[in-house]
C-alpha cells in the first residue's frame, strides 16, 4: 500500500521554505493556486489517481503562512458563505415502515452524486440529525437510505480524525506511521436513522450494507481502498448497540478536543468504534508491534477481598459520570453485601441518608453514564488481573431469565415466557460469562448482556436459518468468545477456554474461532447429531470408536420439577457416582446449507463422548458429547476436558446465589435500565459470596483475615462459642465459618 504524501512536513523543511520564499520574491503576480501548482510539480504531490493535491498543498501553505515562515499573496476570492444547498421544505415522513428490517422492501443505499440528492441529504441532516451537516473534511462519500416506504436515513463518510490516542494505540502506531497511513482510515461522520422510524435491527443492517458498499465506491472515486473505518458515539445520547451488533469494536474514548485539537468549541467525550475492512490491516498500515496493550499486574485470587476494602477494589474508578457517584457506588455495594438478601433500606438498618443517596444514584436518567457496563468495568479489570495469575482459565457462559412480572409498570421489560393461556411473564434475559480457575474457584464476571426479549410476530415468516448470525439470538454467545480474544491480549501466558452448554453448538461459533479467535479454545456440549464430512452421523461415529478409558463422574442430586410453562416434567434424581466409558476422535463438520454459511469451509474439531455403562434402574443414563478445538491426543487430554466441562455448573451456582441469596428478582424499579444498575452491583456481591464459600472448602488453611474484618471475626467467634457451647475463644480458619453454616 502506498504511503500518503506528507505535504506539510515536506514544506516545513528548510530547503522547501527557501524555495517558496524564492518563488514569492521573484513572481510579482503569482496567486496561491499557482504557487500550489508549482509546489505539486516540484515535490511530486500527486494522489493515487495521479492528480495534483492542490487542496492539501493550499491548506499546508495557509498554516505555514500563519506561523510566519513566509507571506502569501492575498486570496483572489472570498470564501462562499451561502451555506448548504437545500430543498427548502421538510422531507416527507416514510409511510408504513414495518417494525422489523426483514419486512422492508427495496432497502438500498443511494450515493449522493447529483444536486437533487445533495439537497435531500442536507435537508435530512439539518432537520433530523443532532449535529446537522457541518463541514466534511478530505475524501468524502455520502449516501441516502431509500426504500419503497420513503427516505429512511442518511450516512456520510469523510477523512479520519487527525489524532486519537486510544485509536492510535489500538492500531499500534507511532507518530511517523500515523502521518504516512492516516489516509487509509475513513470516518463515518454522520449516521442517521430518522427519529420517526421504529424498526428492529434497521441500524445494524444499514451499517452492514455501508461496510460492504462504501469501500468499492471509495475505490472508484479515489483509486484506493480504505482499510479501517472509525465512528464516534455520544453515550449521553446513544448506547452504541447497533455498532456492537454489526461487529464494530469499541477501543476507547475521545478527549473532547475535536478535530482541531481544542482550537474550536469543546466537544463531548465520545466512544471510539473501529471496523477493520481486512484482516492484516495493521501490517499494511505500518504497525509492526500491534496494539499497545495495557500491562495488567497479576494478583492472587484472594487479594483485596477483605470486608473493608473489597468494594473499593471491585468498583473504584468506575466511569459513571461523576466521582461522587463512584464513591456512592462503592459505599452502596459495601452496605448491600453485609445483608445481601434484603432491600437496600432494611440492609442499612433504615438509615435514611444512605437509602436516599442509593436511590438517587440508581434513579439517574436512563441515558446517563451509570450503565451496567461502566459499573462492572473496574471489576472486569480486577478479574483479568486474577485470571493473569492462572495457567488455565475457564470462561463459562450461560443465560438465565429474570422474572419481573411483579412490577408490570416497569418500562423496558421484555417477554420471557408464555403459558398455556397465553399469559406472558415480563422480565429480562441475562447472558453472562464468568471466569473460573481450573480448580473451580470463581475469579469474577467478565461479560454481561441484559436484553428484553420479544415474541416473534405470527406475520413474520422469516426463518432463523436465513438470518445472518448478527441478527440471531445466539450472537451473544459468539460475542463472548470475541471478548475473550481481546482479554487474551492482556494475558498471553494464560490459556483461555470458553465453556458452553448445548446452546453454544452452532456452526458459526466454530467457524468464527477458526478465522479470528484461535487463541481462545472452545469446549461445547453438542446438541445436534450432524453428518460429518465422511458421511457418518456425529454421535454414532464417536460412540462406535474404541473405548479409551473408564472413569467415575459424580452426578449431583436433582429435585423433582412439575411441568411449568414450556419446561417439561423432571423426575427426582438421587446423587450417585456414575461409571462411564470415554471415547474420542477428530472430526470435520460441513457448514449448514443456509445463505449466511454459503461458501464456508468445513471446520475441524475433536469430539469427546462419555456414556454411562450401567445406569440405575429407572434413571436416564449419563451421556455427553463434547465438541472442542483442543487437540485430544491422549486419554488424559480427554479426562481434562471432561473435568473442565463438569465445572460449567459454577455459573449455575452463581445464578442461584444471585436469585436466592441476593434476591435480584425481588428488586423493583421504574425502568429496566435502573434494574440493570442494581443487578450489576449484586452480580459482584454474588461472586464474592460464592468465592468466600468455596475458599473455605477448597483452602481450609486460609486465614480468616483474608475474607473478614476484625469486627466480623470477633462476632463469628462469639457466635461459634454460643453454637458449640465452649468457653475458650479459638481463632479459627475460614473453613470453620463456611462449613458450619456461619457464612452462607
Amino acid at each position: 500500500m502506498e504511503t500518503q504524501n506528507q505535504i506539510k512536513r515536506t514544506l516545513t523543511r528548510p530547503d522547501a521554505i527557501q524555495y517558496i520564499n524564492h518563488v514569492l520574491d521573484n513572481s510579482d503576480d503569482i496567486n496561491r493556486t499557482q504557487l500550489a501548482n508549482n509546489l505539486c510539480d516540484k515535490f511530486g504531490f500527486l494522489d493515487h489517481r495521479g492528480q495534483k493535491q492542490l487542496s492539501g498543498c493550499l491548506t499546508a501553505l495557509r498554516e505555514l503562512d500563519r506561523k510566519g515562515h513566509f507571506v502569501l499573496p492575498a486570496p483572489s476570492r472570498s470564501i462562499n458563505s451561502k451555506g448548504p444547498k437545500r430543498l427548502g421544505v421538510p422531507i416527507p415522513v416514510p409511510v408504513d415502515v414495518p417494525n422489523t428490517v426483514e419486512k422492508i422492501k427495496e432497502l438500498r443505499l443511494i450515493q449522493v452524486e447529483t444536486e437533487e440528492y445533495t439537497k435531500i441529504w442536507n435537508e435530512l441532516l439539518i432537520h433530523e440529525h443532532p449535529r446537522g451537516t457541518a463541514i466534511f473534511f478530505g475524501r468524502q462519500i455520502r449516501y441516502l437510505v431509500k426504500s419503497e416506504h420513503g427516505w429512511l436515513g442518511a450516512i456520510g463518510f469523510s477523512s479520519s480524525a487527525l489524532r486519537l490516542e486510544d485509536r492510535d494505540n489500538w492500531i499500534g502506531w507511532e507518530t511517523d506511521s500515523r502521518g504516512k497511513f492516516l489516509h487509509l482510515i475513513s470516518n463515518m461522520s454522520r449516521f442517521l436513522v430518522r427519529p420517526s422510524i421504529s424498526c428492529k435491527n434497521l441500524a445494524s443492517r444499514l451499517l452492514g450494507m455501508a461496510i460492504r458498499q462504501f469501500p468499492k465506491d471509495f475505490e472508484t472515486r479515489y483509486s484506493f481502498r480504505p482499510l479501517l473505518l472509525e465512528s464516534f458515539v455520544d453515550t449521553s445520547l446513544h448506547l452504541g448497540t447497533c455498532y456492537k451488533a454489526a461487529n464494530w469494536q469499541c477501543v476507547g474514548q475521545t478527549k473532547g478536543l475535536g478535530r482541531q485539537g481544542g482550537r474550536q468549541k469543546p466537544e463531548t467525550i465520545k466512544d471510539i468504534y473501529l471496523y477493520p475492512l481486512i484482516n492484516d490491516f495493521r501490517r499494511k498500515m505500518g504497525s509492526s508491534s500491534g496494539p499497545k496493550i495495557e500491562v495488567l499486574e497479576a494478583i492472587e485470587t484472594t487479594s483485596g477481598l477483605d470486608g473493608e476494602n473489597w468494594a473499593k477494589n471491585e468498583f473504584g474508578g468506575a466511569q459513571v459520570g461523576d466521582k461522587r457517584l463512584t464513591a456512592r457506588l462503592i459505599q452502596s455495594a459495601k452496605d448491600q453485601a453485609e445483608k445481601p438478601g434484603l432491600a437496600f433500606g432494611p440492609a442499612v438498618g433504615g438509615d435514611w441518608k444512605k437509602t436516599k443517596a442509593y436511590y438517587r444514584m440508581i434513579d439517574q436518567p436512563d441515558n446517563s453514564a451509570l450503565t451496567m457496563d461502566n459499573i462492572l468495568q473496574p471489576h472486569k479489570k480486577r478479574t483479568m488481573q486474577r485470571m493473569k495469575q492462572q495457567n488455565v482459565v475457564l470462561c463459562i457462559q450461560d443465560g438465565s431469565d429474570l422474572n419481573y412480572s411483579h412490577i408490570p409498570t416497569c418500562e423496558g421489560l421484555g417477554v420471557i415466557g408464555k403459558n398455556q393461556t397465553s399469559a406472558t411473564s415480563k422480565g429480562m434475559h441475562l447472558h453472562s460469562t464468568i471466569a473460573v480457575s481450573s480448580d473451580g474457584l470463581p475469579l469474577g464476571v467478565v461479560r454481561t448482556e441484559c436484553t428484553a426479549p420479544e415474541i416473534k410476530e405470527k406475520t413474520n415468516k422469516t426463518k432463523s436459518a436465513d438470518l445472518p448470525i448478527e441478527q440471531k439470538k445466539t450472537f451473544c454467545w459468539l460475542q463472548s468468545v470475541r471478548d475473550c480474544q481481546q482479554m487474551k491480549e492482556h494475558m498471553p501466558d494464560t490459556t483461555l477456554i470458553n465453556v458452553m452448554d448445548r446452546e453454544g453448538d452452532f456452526f458459526e461459533m466454530f467457524d468464527d474461532q477458526r478465522l479470528r479467535s484461535k487463541d481462545v479454545e472452545l469446549l461445547v456440549r453438542a446438541q445436534y447429531n450432524r453428518k460429518t464430512t465422511e458421511g457418518d452421523k456425529l454421535f454414532d461415529s464417536v460412540k462406535n470408536s474404541p473405548s479409551r478409558a473408564k472413569i467415575k463422574i459424580e452426578v449431583p442430586r436433582q429435585s423433582a420439577r412439575p411441568k411449568k410453562s414450556k419446561q417439561k416434567v423432571r423426575k427426582a434424581r438421587p446423587k450417585r457416582a456414575a461409571e462411564v466409558s470415554v471415547h474420542y476422535r477428530p472430526i470435520k463438520l460441513n457448514p449448514p446449507l443456509t445463505p449466511s454459511n454459503k461458501g464456508k469451509e468445513p471446520t475441524s474439531l475433536w469430539i469427546v463422548c462419555i456414556s454411562e455403562i450401567s445406569p440405575p434402574e429407572g434413571q436416564e443414563p449419563l451421556e455427553w458429547f463434547l465438541l472442542t478445538t483442543i487437540a485430544i491426543e491422549t486419554v488424559n487430554d480427554a479426562k481434562q476436558c471432561i473435568k473442565w466441562y463438569c465445572l460449567r455448573w459454577r455459573i449455575e451456582d452463581w445464578h442461584r446465589v444471585m436469585k436466592s441469596g441476593c434476591n435480584i428478582e425481588k428488586k423493583a424499579h421504574k425502568t429496566a435500565e435502573r434494574l440493570k444498575r442494581s443487578l450489576a452491583i449484586n452480580m459482584v456481591i454474588a461472586w464474592r459470596i460464592m468465592l468466600m464459600t468455596l475458599l473455605g472448602r477448597e483452602v481450609p488453611e486460609l486465614p480468616p483475615e483474608v475474607l473478614f474484618t476484625d469486627l466480623e471475626i470477633e462476632v463469628l467467634e462469639l457466635y461459634a462459642q454460643k453454637k458449640t457451647k465452649t468457653t475458650p475463644v479459638v481463632r479459627r480458619s475460614s473453613e470453620d465459618y463456611c462449613k458450619n453454616g456461619w457464612v452462607s
